[in-house]
């Protein structure tokens, strides 16, 4: 049985972060833990523990979560491939110096 690695102090940070905006974003809309529990189809100690920043939290409550907030685009341009700055570097570092018409076969025309 693999044991999980122990969470990077950046990432855990963020992580705490995002639960107390989630929890900011919830006070805000005026709405209890319980309220907010019955929206994404969970219970109040997973709200909770998603506040807390605990980092077992399914993602599909995050998910859900931001959908209740109407922020749900906010995940999907998370990483956005067009904006991935080190992935395009990546790929162009792969490009060829110089780009020749591919050969004609026999029988081609």
């Amino acid at each position: 049985m693999n044991t999980p690695l122990p969470l990077p102090l950046p990432v855990e940070r963020a992580i705490k972060k995002l639960g107390a905006d989630l929890s900011l974003a919830r006070r805000r809309r005026n709405m209890t833990q319980a309220m907010l529990a019955e929206r994404i189809g969970t219970s109040v100690m997973t709200v909770r523990r998603m506040e807390d920043g605990h980092p077992g939290t399914a993602l599909q409550y995050l998910a859900r979560t931001l959908q209740v907030f109407g922020e749900l685009d906010k995940l999907g341009a998370l990483l956005d491939s067009a904006q991935d700055t080190v992935g395009l570097m990546l790929m162009d570092e792969r490009l060829p110096v110089r780009v020749r018409k591919p050969k004609q076969g026999k029988g081609a025309f």
